[in-house]
């Protein structure tokens, strides 16, 4: 995997859940896997607005969907209606889905998302370094 890649990796789902139009950009600039130091560059100014923009809670409902398919059949009963329960209740001033999808990701080792900008800010460990 190229280095792109590998960032593009690392952001997708923080930058879904800031703004879906930087997202789709974002997807449009790496189509075709033909990378320049122009798309570099493109790309870099987008996560620098996406940066700017607050999440809303249609934004992280649809970040964490995405991250919940990773989970969706291998969860618990009682962590299904958890997830449910904190997408009903999701707030970008009150999260407490990312905190709870930080812990399935740890819980399940689902290294894509262990490597993940969105869900890396709730890692208590990572926050005391």
């Amino acid at each position: 995997m190229s280095q792109w890649q590998q960032d593009w990796a690392y952001q997708k789902y923080w930058v879904m859940a800031h703004s879906q139009q930087h997202y789709n950009a974002i997807r449009q600039l790496a189509r075709h896997n033909d990378w320049s130091a122009a798309k570099q560059e493109r790309y870099q100014q987008l996560l620098a607005e996406a940066e700017q923009i607050t999440p809303t809670k249609a934004t992280l409902t649809t970040a964490y969907q995405h991250v919940w398919g990773y989970f969706k059949k291998r969860c618990t009963l009682a962590e299904k209606q958890r997830y449910l329960n904190l997408l009903t209740n999701l707030t970008p001033a009150h999260d407490q889905l990312g905190p709870f999808l930080w812990q399935l990701t740890v819980k399940y080792e689902v290294a894509y998302l262990l490597a993940s900008r969105l869900l890396r800010a709730f890692d208590q460990h990572e926050n005391q370094r």
